[in-house]
């Protein structure tokens, strides 16, 4: 179904493969809209004048969550409301819950898609440091076929995805954390509606005193989300794994970002920040795999 609207067409396609089309097609006047939180916000302020914009309204099986002994699935329409009432009480996707119930705004994750949230490609993403901590995975089609990417490898630079003109991400796919786990989620803001300054997250598994897996992904402090490898790879070594190897490796952590200097924060204070909060999220999540 397409409609001509003021300024662009748009179309109500009623499967994924109709919708690659589209964006195939139109490319690159086309743009795809879940929510439109923040898509509509940029073509109110002339930012972006898309001459197509490409619904997922009408798709089928995009609103859908699984949650199993393997892993958390979500589709690309989920809002943030269902994924957090979902997560609520259940500390296996901890920092997942904490990112998404951080939020101030309950119109908004009523509303919003965190697929969408993804997608916009901000460093200061916190979900996207959530998810990145806990080892998520993309699903994307295009008119060429699916592909599963990493979500450490899904962002580029401030604004750009590996995503092609003709591609949707249609499902986040989250493995389920294995015995002896923990995460959590950390960030610092000026005020409660305000975009982090800085956030972390990390995860990790315990094998009796040693830590056998763990990832720290920081948000904020570069240009797009990063993970903490220097200070992953000294915890991993650490023998025993305790608090010392935690301040050890939250230095390290500070070291690895390249924050800068905006409106919110300065790059120094940012850097600092992130020594402060790698070993808080490192503590917290040490304490939940201990439970």
């Amino acid at each position: 179904m397409a409609r001509s609207l003021k300024g662009f067409e748009y179309f109500e396609p009623s499967t994924i493969a109709e919708a690659t089309r589209l964006l195939s097609t139109y490319q690159p006047k086309a743009k795809v809209i879940a929510a439109g939180v923040d898509l509509i916000s940029r073509m109110r302020h002339r930012k972006i004048e898309p001459q197509y914009v490409v619904s997922l309204t009408n798709i089928p099986g995009l609103t859908d969550i699984e949650n199993d002994e393997k892993s958390l699935k979500f589709g690309s329409m989920t809002t943030l409301m269902s994924l957090e009432l979902l997560l609520k009480g259940d500390q296996t996707y901890a920092a997942l819950y904490e990112a998404i119930h951080n939020l101030s705004s309950v119109q908004v994750k009523n509303t919003a898609t965190l697929v969408g949230n993804l997608c916009v490609a901000t460093p200061a993403s916190d979900m996207a440091s959530a998810l990145c901590a806990l080892n998520a995975k993309l699903k994307i089609a295009g008119t060429s076929g699916e592909r599963i990417v990493p979500i450490d490898e899904f962002y580029l630079d401030v604004g750009k995805t590996v995503l092609k003109p003709d591609e949707i991400v249609t499902q986040v796919i989250v493995p389920r954390p294995g015995a002896h786990s923990g995460n959590a989620f950390f960030n610092l803001l000026r005020v409660k509606c305000d975009v982090a300054k800085i956030n972390v997250s990390a995860s990790l598994t315990l094998d009796q005193d040693r830590c056998q897996e763990v990832r720290i992904a920081l948000g904020a402090v570069a240009p797009t989300i990063v993970r903490a490898k220097k200070a992953e790879e000294q915890l991993l070594q650490a023998n025993p794994f305790d608090e010392k190897a935690i301040a050890e490796a939250a230095q390290t952590a500070s070291t690895e970002v390249k924050p800068i200097t905006d409106l919110r924060s300065t790059a120094e204070y940012r850097q600092g920040m992130t020594k402060v909060l790698v070993k808080r999220a490192l503590e917290k999540a040490w304490a939940r795999a201990k439970e």
